[in-house]
């Protein structure tokens, strides 16, 4: 992820995928897609923030949910 993207929308750190392994990354980069046009599409407010921050837990379960078991 560049720089650039993390300074127009701090929380799209969290969304990053190259460090997991390859079960993990087919998953996270679904989240990290749609996070990425939730900052292209939407402008920045509460509610637009609170769309990443729940995509980001949805993120999170996916994750465990293919981890599980």
């Amino acid at each position: 992820m560049s720089d650039e993207a993390k300074d127009i929308e701090p929380i799209l750190q969290f969304f990053a995928w190259d460090h997991l392994r390859e079960d993990l990354k087919a998953v996270s980069m679904q989240f990290g897609a749609v996070a990425h046009w939730i900052v292209e599409a939407l402008p920045r407010n509460p509610e637009r923030t609170t769309a990443l921050r729940k995509l980001l837990e949805a993120k999170d379960a996916a994750v465990r949910a293919r981890i599980y078991q």
